[in-house]
């Protein structure tokens, strides 16, 4: 049975979601998809998943309205005020991935706090993915290299990435219905199940999530070999 160490999840579909429930703005959809990390953040430190790593906002999404850009700040910057008492009770550790100094400086504060208060924790380790694009994150890396002068090989490489000492993907999930990876973790989902659902991410539940699970431990893993 294979061991689950990593989920990485692109959580699509809040602004779809609301506009099939009625409402006039996305950000609707938004406030909803933040219970459900809440709720899988809970579920995966139960049942010892190490790291879920979320997508949270890509370096390509501040193409988007600028009102729709400002309200995804804030309600991150809330989010993380609202959820630490959460991470502070179920040992739970919080990092991000992600140029996370080119975000407003309240919410780099936010976040430098609250991986300050979770640091010493112990169990799962939530991810936010912000201001991030893999594509971004490996010339960064390159780029490390390269000050440093020396040859690297794969394993060197991985300490250079913003995911270091972290374990690779196991399973990466996209809702919504698209099936593509947009430029989310390709060198760490190298070899990881990939799962893609119609569901939207407000729609996505613990039970959604354990049907994925249940699939994914019945999968036969080679990395590139025989068995």
């Amino acid at each position: 049975m294979n061991k689950l160490n990593h989920i990485a999840i692109i959580m699509d579909g809040n602004g779809r979601w609301a506009k099939k429930q009625g409402f006039l703005k996305r950000i609707v959809g938004h406030e909803e998809g933040a219970k459900r990390v809440r709720e899988l953040t809970i579920h995966a430190s139960n049942i010892g998943v190490k790291y879920l790593t979320l997508y949270a906002f890509s370096t390509e999404n501040w193409k988007r309205p600028e009102g729709e850009v400002s309200f995804l700040m804030k309600l991150m910057d809330r989010y993380l005020k609202n959820e630490l008492s959460l991470f502070l009770e179920n040992n739970v550790r919080f990092e991000t991935i992600g140029e996370i100094e080119k975000l407003p400086e309240s919410l780099q504060e936010r976040i430098s706090y609250t991986k300050e208060k979770t640091a010493h924790f112990t169990g799962l380790t939530q991810v936010l993915a912000v201001n991030y694009g893999s594509k971004n994150e490996i010339v960064r890396a390159v780029n490390k290299a390269v000050k440093t002068g020396k040859e690297v090989d794969e394993d060197s490489f991985d300490d250079l990435l913003d995911t270091a000492g972290m374990d690779p993907v196991d399973i990466l999930i996209r809702t919504g219905g698209d099936k593509r990876l947009s430029n989310y973790l390709l060198w760490q989902a190298a070899y990881s199940e990939l799962f893609f659902t119609d569901t939207l991410w407000p729609d996505f539940t613990v039970e959604k999530l354990d049907e994925i699970i249940k699939v994914f431990k019945g999968v036969e893993r080679r990395f590139g070999g025989i068995k």
